[in-house]
């Protein structure tokens, strides 16, 4: 005769248990995978800013004038490889275009007295400022994007459970000093002169100036002319008198 019963069963809250959580891997992973295009994630994540107050560290008194700007773009492309492994097992390769702009100014503040010189009549000045320099890059977060991006099977794993922000800071900074480097083999420099000269001779034209001279560059050192071995400073000769 048989005889039924529940000692090698599980109890229905074990079960029970056991297939809500298999429902809300289910469901999270399908979310993940993008394959409910028609039902919400149920599991999808939400942005709550709880920032606090914007705080003021500091406020720095400018003297330069922005002469000329340049607006860049690079592709960048990272590849990161694992030694002994294939690249379809472990590795990433990373296409991003970076855009960015890179001013040019002249630092009005560091110049001295000696460097603007009026005539007596006050119609005529000179003015020598210091050669242009580039400001650092900063980066278009907003029309900077990823174009395309290989994994292999252990960096879609990791991608898939978790961010990873240190190789996009990564692909910025490239980005950045490719555009810095870029920027410096072109004429920002040169315009941002031409323009701040164009500005200081219409200004100081307006205040009644007839010619203005604008330089850029350090002061010219003349070396004192050297005077020849064994000759004496000229002296004024007596003419003799007549008797």
């Amino acid at each position: 005769m048989a005889i039924s019963g529940t000692a090698g069963r599980m109890p229905w809250w074990a079960r029970t248990a056991i297939g809500v959580v298999v429902l809300a891997l289910l469901f999270l992973l399908l979310g993940k995978a993008n394959l409910l295009p028609g039902i919400p994630n149920p599991f999808a994540e939400k942005d709550k800013d709880r920032s606090g107050p914007v705080l003021l560290k500091s406020i720095q008194d400018m003297s330069r004038f922005e002469g000329a700007s340049g607006n860049f773009e690079v592709v960048v492309d990272l590849e990161k490889d694992a030694k002994f492994l294939p690249s379809a097992v472990r590795g990433k390769r990373t296409l991003y275009v970076g855009a960015g702009s890179v001013d040019a100014y002249v630092d009005l503040g560091s110049v001295g007295n000696d460097a603007v010189k009026v005539s007596a009549d006050r119609k005529s000045a000179t003015i020598r400022l210091p050669h242009a320099a580039l400001e650092r890059t900063s980066l278009d977060t907003k029309h900077s994007y990823v174009v395309s991006q290989q994994r292999g099977f252990f960096d879609r794993i990791g991608d898939f459970f978790g961010n990873n922000p240190g190789n996009a800071q990564q692909l910025n900074e490239l980005a950045a000093q490719k555009i810095q480097d870029a920027a410096k083999q072109t004429e920002l420099g040169a315009r941002a002169e031409t323009n701040t000269k164009f500005m200081l001779e219409h200004l100081l034209t307006s205040l009644g100036f007839d010619h203005v001279d604008v330089t850029f560059g350090p002061p010219s050192k003349t070396a004192p002319t050297p005077t020849p071995s064994g000759s004496t400073s000229p002296s004024t000769t007596a003419s003799p008198t007549s008797s």
